[in-house]
């Protein structure tokens, strides 16, 4: 029998990855959505990856502010505030008259998920158990991967479902509804989901290690009371925290990096660089459109095609959550990663040497199944654990904020790069897949070497790596 309140652990922090099913349907929809307003709006490819990545921006800036917000008006709070920014987004995108509208709201939505990013799993970490830490927060890359499924299932019927058996007549029908309104419902879809966790966040405590940095001792008490059965676990627990976060009251977060942080900082930096300059989101942003041009299907059944991402991304997300916890963090991010190499590497040839089909297809997947399994949850887990209580705002968000700014670049980037005379006379079109492979290698060198292992550690405990 365990010590601690599965069930209840489990529904709170249920609640709070509905700011990763929003982060993923946000980010997603635009994959969907930019087949049609790019020619709605008749954007140039620079306007196109500005329109793209525009919210990726936000969410730089979201993610910085985050750090301050969730250590001054908690977690938890701060989980509200992007509930309100996403549904902001989601009707203001669908209305948006111009490129200028459309790009103010997408930002506006960014916000909202740079605050998802850092409190959702930076909460889930504060109130799960050691041993149920990396499953629980892994629940939150799970939202991500389904919010990008359910967004693709949208945008797919939204689009027109399967149109195999449509007529020329019917299909340029489909396409010209999709042009004036089908790309306004794939946001506003965003809706319903946003305004349910607005909801329901009103139902979940703060983060117990929230209120003791605020000296709100019986509150964070009352709370580890409900998540632990024993109640001198909870106790024991709540001393724990006391003594760490009291341990250097006054110590500021320059002198606390100054005081051998720093390097615990450049490790969260750059996993969170890799988790995008490996190419993950490029290929869900611009999927459509890399099924569309690449590899020769048509608008709708590039649609459809999203629906095989979106669906091996979900499964293999089921690997991570029922392995962490077994085979640790780093293991795991190892295995896939070489996995990303393999998918990425097979793409690019068969792009490159223009034998597309079957093998492209299962490539791609391949690619997204091995991310799921293991770079995608991983980041976050050890992101969500890595710092020290009295610091984890301020290093996360820095952190958060690296990854954001990188998703940014690589989202403006993909389709500049993807269109540029270099990549289709000599690479044919092969080249984006090429380097995103060859900075799976980098990655896989660089956590073999640096990134410590953390599975079965308490918070507490984690905080000692750092002060060897």
């Amino acid at each position: 029998m365990t010590n601690y309140n599965t069930f209840y652990i489990a529904k709170i922090a249920m609640i709070a990855a509905i700011g990763g099913f929003l982060f993923g349907f946000d980010t997603g929809v635009i994959g969907g959505a930019q087949l049609y307003f790019t020619e709605h709006f008749k954007l140039t490819p620079g306007q196109q990856g500005w329109a793209v990545g525009s919210a990726l921006y936000g969410c730089l800036v979201g993610a910085l502010v985050a750090g301050y917000l969730t250590k001054a008006i908690s977690r938890k709070y701060t989980l509200v505030l992007s509930a309100l920014f996403f549904c902001v987004s989601a009707w203001g995108s669908g209305d948006a008259s111009t490129l200028s509208e459309l790009v103010i709201y997408r930002i506006i939505g960014g916000i909202g998920i740079g605050f998802a990013s850092m409190a959702a799993p930076m909460y889930i970490a504060e109130i799960s158990p050691a041993e149920q830490r990396g499953k629980m927060v892994s629940l939150y890359q799970l939202s991500i991967v389904l919010g990008f499924f359910v967004v693709f299932l949208a945008t797919y019927y939204i689009g027109g479902g399967n149109a195999v058996e449509s007529s020329v007549e019917q299909l340029a029908a489909v396409h010209q509804d999709n042009l004036n309104h089908g790309w306004r419902f794939m946001f506003w879809s965003e809706l319903l989901p946003a305004c349910l966790f607005l909801l329901m966040l009103f139902f979940v405590p703060h983060s117990p290690r929230w209120l003791v940095m605020k000296q709100r001792d019986e509150q964070a008490r009352a709370v580890l009371a409900k998540l632990y059965v024993d109640k001198s676990r909870a106790d024991a627990q709540l001393a724990e925290i006391k003594a760490s976060i009291n341990q250097t009251p006054s110590t500021s977060n320059s002198k606390a990096v100054a005081g051998g942080l720093a390097f615990a900082i450049f490790i969260g930096v750059m996993l969170s660089v890799f988790q995008q300059i490996t190419g993950i989101n490029a290929i869900l942003y611009y999927g459509a459109e890399i099924f569309s041009n690449s590899l020769g299907y048509g608008p709708q059944d590039a649609l459809k095609q999203q629906l095989w991402l979106g669906g091996v991304n979900l499964a293999f997300t089921f690997v991570a959550i029922f392995t962490i916890d077994r085979w640790g963090r780093k293991p795991l991010y190892l295995i896939g990663t070489s996995g990303m190499f393999l998918g990425l590497s097979s793409l690019g040839f068969t792009i490159y040497t223009q034998q597309l089909g079957i093998v492209s297809l299962i490539s791609i997947l391949v690619f997204i199944g091995s991310f799921a399994m293991s770079m995608g949850p991983v980041v976050w887990v050890v992101l969500s654990e890595m710092f020290p209580n009295r610091v984890r705002s301020f290093a996360m968000a820095i952190a958060v904020g690296a990854q954001w700014l990188f998703n940014g670049i690589v989202a403006n980037a993909f389709p500049v790069i993807n269109r540029s005379e270099l990549n289709e006379q000599q690479f044919n079109g092969a080249l984006p897949y090429f380097i995103f492979a060859s900075f799976c290698v980098v990655a896989l060198v660089f956590v073999w070497r640096y990134m410590p292992e953390t599975k079965g550690k308490t918070l507490e405990e984690i905080e000692g790596i750092w002060e060897r």
